[in-house]
């Protein structure tokens, strides 16, 4: 696409300057001539082709020998209920480089890429408390992680109480009482002791001072909180048993994409862990709220993990398919403006003939727009150079500009969004070089114009945005939002395990992060290149905050000593 800090000068050159010869503008398409040509009309004054502030009231020349253009009055009335229309001349199109695409009519299959975590399937996890208070005599799985079989022993308990219901079982069997040897077999059975060892129990008369207790089902120990002396209470949770014959994988999708998420729908799997291979499932919960933080609604997928190859905590990229949508009109997603208060597209007339058109978008996907509404299927958009079109072709924007008082010098620029400050009308752009102006890639502060809707501005974001020079202030007057920001990101506490910084790769054991529901774990990183790690080393505590892009992305990391002697240092002051 046509830079706008190229265009520009262009559009001062060709469109404002030499208007009579390339660009004239037209109230409603049946009357395009009526700009070239005002027979019988006297003109309001004459401008110079190159300098729209030089004026004269009778024809001449401009300070540049170049003959002054005529300037006509319009019949408001008209212009007010037509759409404006620019004419471009074949030369001239070229020059700027416009390129159009028809419209499509056609059905759509979604796919929406997200990433994920690997997770035991709570359906078939298993936890293991113990029924009665006692002491672990012997514990027969030592750490997490470790498989065990249907029937396999876990642990050997010593209780007393458990002795005492041995024996009053024993007692009923003495004296045949049919209802107390039932009532002191349920007592034993409701304390989790098996069959086997009731029946062995009443055949032998031997009462066991420690019983041993076995594994529901097969599958990992995971959460193994006890060692062998440990004292337990029924309010222990012992270890946990989980299944690996099939997986969760906990993902979020943003929150204009919700719609398109139902349950049952096929998902892609695959993991940096096994590059090339993919695995196949199906959305298994759709959660019925939206993270407030992230603005992101959770999911749950389910996949098939017959040689358990996928290991709870494994990072995925997930891609959820979506059922074909009904027909509708797609259009190339860099042909429309987006300005914050409405959305628009440049159509191509034909015979060098443009103009601009408020659309309603539907769904977004990949490098497509979906429109609900302001197009036919015989449509011709601009997919080039549509934000100088739809400039001149703005039913704001007239040749009666002209008897306005000219505005500082403006320019057109690409950036992102660092940072928002809706109370001092403020935002922080990083942006590319300004040839206009001679300025470099750089990051800086930019006010806000009344007339420009904060409310849509977020950290992220891609604009191209029109800037004023203001006496000592530039003053960001016009915006087009070319993407929204699709990161996620988080700031949390850390240790630094192993940092290479040739590689620039950090090992960081980071605290829980609450608002994406994830435990503490031990992870690697990327430091972004604006991040200095010569001041770090191993075994250091830090703040730091990353983002989830290809990799785990940390974007600022700071020392908590180093942070705590500041606050410390302010604070004594």
């Amino acid at each position: 696409m046509l830079k706008m800090n190229t265009v520009i000068p262009l559009m001062f050159g060709a469109i404002l300057g030499a208007a009579s010869i390339y660009f004239y503008l037209s109230v409603g398409s049946e009357n395009v001539s009526s700009v070239n040509i005002q027979e019988g009309k006297k003109p309001l004054y004459w401008v110079a082709p190159m300098d729209a502030n030089y004026r004269r009231d009778k024809p001449g020349k401009s300070p540049m020998g170049m003959d002054l253009i005529p300037v006509y009055a319009k019949d408001k009335a008209h212009t007010n209920d037509a759409k404006s229309v620019v004419e471009i001349a074949p030369h001239v199109v070229n020059n700027l480089g416009v390129r159009t695409a028809p419209v499509t009519f056609k059905q759509v299959s979604k796919e929406i890429t997200t990433v994920g975590y690997v997770q035991y399937d709570e359906d078939m996890l298993i936890h293991i408390h113990p029924r009665i208070a006692g002491w672990i005599e012997k514990l027969y799985v030592k750490a997490a992680g470790n498989p065990v079989k249907e029937g396999q022993a876990l642990y050997s308990l010593y209780s007393p109480q458990l002795v005492n219901a041995q024996e009053e079982l024993l007692i009923a069997v003495k004296r045949k009482n049919k209802t107390l040897i039932d009532a002191a077999k349920a007592r034993l059975t409701a304390l989790q002791i098996s069959d086997s060892f009731i029946d062995n129990l009443v055949q032998t008369g031997e009462i066991k001072q420690t019983v041993t207790f076995y594994s529901p089902q097969s599958g990992v120990i995971d959460g193994l909180k006890i060692r062998e002396g440990f004292y337990v209470d029924p309010g222990n949770t012992l270890m946990s048993i989980g299944q690996i014959t099939h997986v969760w994988v906990e993902t979020e999708v943003f929150e204009r994409d919700a719609a398109s998420v139902k349950q049952g729908q096929s998902v892609t799997m695959t993991l940096d862990y096994l590059p090339g291979k993919k695995w196949q499932g199906i959305v298994d919960y759709v959660y019925p709220t939206l993270n407030a933080s992230t603005r992101t609604l959770s999911v749950r997928l389910k996949f098939a993990n017959p040689n358990g190859l996928l290991k709870p905590n494994m990072f995925a990229q997930v891609s959820i398919k979506q059922e074909a949508t009904e027909r509708a009109i797609w259009i190339p997603k860099e042909a429309v403006i987006r300005t914050g208060k409405n959305n628009r597209v440049v159509k191509a007339l034909g015979d060098g003939k443009f103009t601009s058109a408020i659309v309603v978008i539907g769904q977004v996907y990949q490098q497509e727009v979906e429109i609900l509404e302001g197009l036919t299927t015989d449509d011709v958009v601009v997919t080039s150079a549509q934000f100088l079109i739809d400039s001149e072709s703005n039913k704001y924007i007239d040749v009666n500009r002209m008897t306005q008082p000219q505005p500082p010098v403006t320019t057109w620029i690409k950036g992102e969004v660092n940072q928002v400050m809706p109370a001092h009308k403020m935002i922080n752009i990083s942006h590319e070089s300004v040839p206009d102006w001679n300025w470099p890639e750089m990051t800086m502060d930019f006010m806000i114009d009344s007339n420009v809707d904060m409310a849509v501005l977020k950290r992220g974001q891609m604009l191209h945005f029109e800037v004023m020079k203001d006496a000592e202030q530039f003053v960001v007057t016009q915006i087009h939002i070319v993407s929204e920001p699709q990161v996620s990101q988080a700031t949390v506490n850390g240790i630094i395990n192993n940092i290479d910084h040739e590689e620039r790769r950090l090992n960081i054991s980071r605290d829980a992060i609450e608002k994406w529901g994830r435990e503490a774990a031990k992870m690697d990183f990327i430091a972004a290149k604006n991040v200095d790690l010569s001041a770090f080393k191993a075994g250091e505590e830090v703040i730091f905050t990353f983002e989830v892009r290809d990799e785990f992305i940390v974007t600022n990391i700071v020392s908590q000593h180093r942070q705590n002697a500041l606050h410390k240092k302010h604070a004594d002051h």
